[in-house]
């Protein structure tokens, strides 16, 4: 929104306000004030974003003044709140005892744009983000501009769930600031759970906004709406995740919790007492982003590893983000070192050996290059996690061990401990993980056992083949340069099938023709010079 347009919307709630309060406004700098206050008996004051209170004038508030705002609004609602229509701002009573309105904030609605810009990528993952905060710290603003964004830029179907028109602005017309998304009005507070399920049934979102999920029975429709497969963008009352988790009226949203007691195997190997706290469910919210302030925020992109870690006492770091900076969409997996695959170190000897452009490679060699398996996390029970990750870190595999069961790829459990270890087991029987079983906390059975899961040659074996097969790359590619020059058929040196067929590929992108010659173990490539020869590429 520019600047002209946020002046004509502040301009109509200076016009609600009496003739003298107008003069002071009108002197006042407005470019960063949150609110408007006018409390009977005091000096209508003005609150900045830093915290600082400029009063106008020294002239007590009386209810005249009071009077003269209410009669130029709309009624207010049950929750004590109005709006000026067509514009963001928000008017909100106290009243006395008596119910007469004794006082007034009138907060500023501002359209902010690019605070989402360093969330962007997060907002079109497609998963359910919830925002936590302290009030005014601009969780409402995100909504809006995350509303807009996936309106209009990605063209999803929208609706936005909008009690005391907090985010569209009050009015029947949705404000411009929410783009194409549609706007459902929540009369009063208490229906906010109802209208979030009659969205979903009656209108087909494929995004749902809601600001301010603050009961069980809100929390419980938020958990509705996630399991229909519609994407939720929400705010909740609480500062940071781990509050919210100890919440008991709004801990659902991320998966809630439950008192386990453990056996006495698995207590003593997590160093814990017996019975203790663990998530109950899958969160409704995939991601958690705590607003730090204006400026910084906090994200979690996996909410059901953060609650178990906090949960298990665990450190957890989120990522920080700032909002003036941009981040490009990342894979979150993290990849420990790895050991070179054959097209790696292929690759590498490509750029040290000198030759025409035209012998650059460019074939796909992945179709005949084993690759390093995948990278894995591996859940042990009752075996020792010091020697697991001295093994991962001397054999340079590409695994790490997790914590978390529901993470893992793989398990290694120790065989004397498998009656104590039957949850354990039964979970992983549920997820489909491979079990593997050790008989010593030894290193020599421990580091057998892993090669073992992760299905890997030895050391010795591997690096023996990528040596060859660099080699006889490289002898193919000498030779290709003799053809090029005018040489008659060149033999190279004898192969196995696999290498052979990386020969056989590298001649054939060179317009080149070869076929493999010779028996058993003196089988080898020949390379054609002449051109009257049909190309034969037998294994």
């Amino acid at each position: 929104m520019s600047n002209l347009q946020f002046q004509n919307d502040l301009d109509r709630l200076v016009e609600i306000l009496p003739a003298r309060i107008k003069q002071y406004v009108a002197c006042a700098n407005m470019d960063d004030v949150i609110e408007i206050v006018i409390d009977i008996g005091r000096p209508p004051e003005i609150r900045h974003a830093d915290g600082k209170i400029e009063y106008l004038g020294e002239e007590n508030i009386v209810y005249e003044d009071i009077e003269y705002i209410t009669s130029r609004v709309q009624e207010f609602t049950s929750d004590n709140r109005s709006g000026i229509p067509g514009t963001l701002h928000r008017i909100s009573a106290i009243r006395n005892r008596q119910g007469k309105v004794v006082g007034l904030t009138c907060r500023i609605g501002r359209v902010v744009t690019g605070t989402i810009s360093c969330i962007k990528d997060i907002c079109l993952q497609n998963k359910s983000i919830l925002f936590l905060g302290r009030p005014g710290v601009g969780k409402t603003t995100k909504l809006r501009e995350i509303s807009r964004l996936v309106a209009d830029d990605l063209a999803k179907r929208v609706v936005i769930v909008d009690t005391s028109n907090e985010i569209a602005g009050d009015g029947d017309t949705p404000h411009p600031a929410v783009g194409h998304a549609r706007r459902m009005q929540v009369r009063q507070p208490e229906y906010q759970k109802d209208i979030m399920i009659e969205a979903v049934e009656n209108h087909t979102p494929e995004v749902i906004v809601v600001d301010e999920i603050g009961t069980e029975a809100e929390a419980q429709a938020a958990r509705t709406i996630a399991e229909r497969g519609v994407m939720l963008i929400a705010t909740a009352h609480g500062n940071s995740l781990e509050s919210l988790i100890k919440n008991p009226t709004l801990s659902d949203l991320v998966g809630g919790i439950q008192s386990v007691t453990l056996g006495d195997d698995e207590a003593k190997r997590r160093s814990s007492q017996k019975t203790v706290l663990e998530r109950e469910k899958q969160p409704t919210f995939d991601i958690v982003i705590e607003i730090l302030d204006r400026n910084t925020l906090a994200v979690y992109k996996n909410t059901a590893e953060a609650v178990d870690y906090i949960l298990r006492g665990w450190p957890i770091r989120p990522e920080l983000r700032k909002v003036d900076k941009t981040y490009e969409f990342e894979n979150t997996q993290v990849l420990q070192a790895k050991i070179p695959t054959v097209i790696d170190k292929i690759n590498a000897l490509d750029e040290k050996i000198e030759h025409p452009e035209s012998l650059k490679f460019s074939f796909s060699r992945q179709k005949y290059v084993e690759e390093v398996k995948k990278f894995k996390k591996i859940y042990l029970y009752a075996v020792s996690r010091s020697i697991a990750e001295k093994v991962i870190e001397r054999l340079d595999l590409n695994a790490e061990i997790t914590r978390n069961i529901d993470d893992a790829n793989i398990v290694i459990a120790h065989k004397n401990f498998v009656k104590g270890g039957a949850k354990v087991l039964s979970t992983a029987e549920e997820n489909r993980l491979q079990i593997f079983y050790v008989k010593t906390n030894s290193m020599a059975q421990i580091q057998k056992v892993i090669k073992e899961a992760l299905d890997i040659a030895e050391l010795n074996e591997r690096q023996t083949f990528y040596d060859i097969t660099e080699k006889a790359l490289d002898e193919a590619k000498i030779a290709i340069e003799k053809i090029l020059a005018g040489a008659p058929d060149v033999e190279l040196k004898p192969q196995s099938t696999q290498i052979r067929k990386l020969q056989h590929e590298l001649v054939e992108q060179h317009n080149l023709e070869s076929k493999s010659v010779g028996e058993g173990e003196s089988r080898h490539l020949r390379i054609v010079g002449g051109k009257d020869f049909k190309n034969e590429k037998t294994g």
